[in-house]
């Protein structure tokens, strides 16, 4: 077992390895940037539709390609005769989490952190969490998936059945939730986010992936081909997270202890439903690369839908627009922690 975990640390490319030591120095650089160089994040903001920074799109598109590389889309079809994984995925994304996300952030915005909290300032960051755990992950969970080595057809379809149901659920849940009947889901954002960070991909890939064995050959594809993209998705991530912070600089500097509170019930909401997912695939005996993206995808979240619909109920300048927010803050120090905590109990599982 010691040396299964050695020998991935050693497969691990040098930015793999220290990847959490990046990911400090690109949440401080992204702060400075912001509040230093503020024509920075300004021109970038010009870049958006639908609620969805374009540059951020083309890093996550460049996230994603790689791991849409590696699919053998034969094997997409056999995904479907493997329902386990699915059925884990489903149930835990749209019957326990949103409920759960409710209960504990209850818990601690309105009974624990009550003299933190106004009423109403409570109850809107209840709403903010309630948005964040009704919108399972659509495109980090293949970064995730890839960091973990996992199946990147299974992943894919497990990423598309959700988005499926994404489509239907969302809006009754949160209306339940909340108690409220006008749910604005701004679909604009639904439905471009699914093309640029699942359809643009994943035919990219396809079409590179026949050109390239068509003309040079599998081998090639597999072993100089592909290798050239080892750091590509590790590069991208990096580089999004300084444009993310670059915009959020002024929410952590200006409510610091506010952020700190909310990231507590977002942070155990995400290791609870992580380790629901992933035990439960355990105990059906699921292969690892199965069980760990499927327990990413419930633990991450769809943080830009969340964001556009608490920005269109509840305003710019909310309490449930700024836990949306630390959801972006949090989503990848936490995410990167499960990552590790899956790779290193990778023997756990049948291979």
């Amino acid at each position: 077992m010691e040396n299964q975990s050695t020998n991935f640390v050693a497969d691990m490319g040098f930015f793999a390895r220290y990847l959490t030591v990046w990911v400090v120095l690109c949440i401080v650089t992204g702060v400075a940037i912001g509040q230093f160089i503020p024509s920075i994040p300004q021109t970038l903001s010009r870049f958006e539709y639908a609620n969805i920074s374009i540059p951020i799109a083309i890093l996550i598109w460049l996230m994603i390609y790689p791991m849409m590389l590696k699919i053998d889309f034969a094997s997409i079809l056999d995904a479907g005769k493997k329902p386990k994984g699915l059925c884990i995925t489903c149930t835990v994304n749209w019957l326990i989490k949103p409920f759960t996300m409710y209960l504990i952030a209850a818990f601690f915005f309105k009974v624990l952190f009550a003299g933190f909290f106004t009423e109403n300032l409570a109850n809107e960051y209840l709403a903010g969490a309630i948005l964040l755990g009704a919108a399972p992950c659509t495109a980090m969970v293949f970064v995730w998936s890839h960091l973990t080595k996992g199946d990147p057809a299974y992943t894919l379809v497990q990423v598309a059945v959700n988005d499926l149901i994404l489509l239907i659920a969302f809006t009754p849940i949160v209306a339940y939730l909340l108690g409220v009947s006008n749910v604005f889901v701004p679909y604009d954002t639904l439905f471009l986010s699914v093309v640029l960070f699942v359809v643009i991909p994943l035919l990219s890939g396809y079409i590179s992936r026949r050109y390239i064995i068509k003309r040079k050959g599998l081998r090639y594809f597999e072993e100089v081909f592909i290798k050239q993209f080892d750091n590509t998705t590790i590069i991208g991530l990096l580089l999004t997270l300084i444009i993310i912070f670059t915009f959020q600089g002024d929410v952590i500097l200006n409510n610091p202890l506010h952020v700190v509170l909310i990231a507590i019930p977002l942070t155990i909401q995400t290791f609870f439903i992580f380790y629901i997912t992933y035990g439960w695939a355990r105990a059906w005996k699921l292969p690892h690369a199965i069980a760990a993206p499927a327990g990413m995808i419930g633990a991450s979240n769809f943080f830009e839908l969340a964001v556009a619909v608490a920005i269109t109920l509840f305003g710019l300048q909310s309490g449930a627009t700024l836990v949306t927010v630390v959801g972006v803050l949090v989503e990848v120090p936490v995410m990167l922690t499960l990552v590790n905590i899956a790779n290193n109990t990778r023997h756990w599982f049948k291979q």
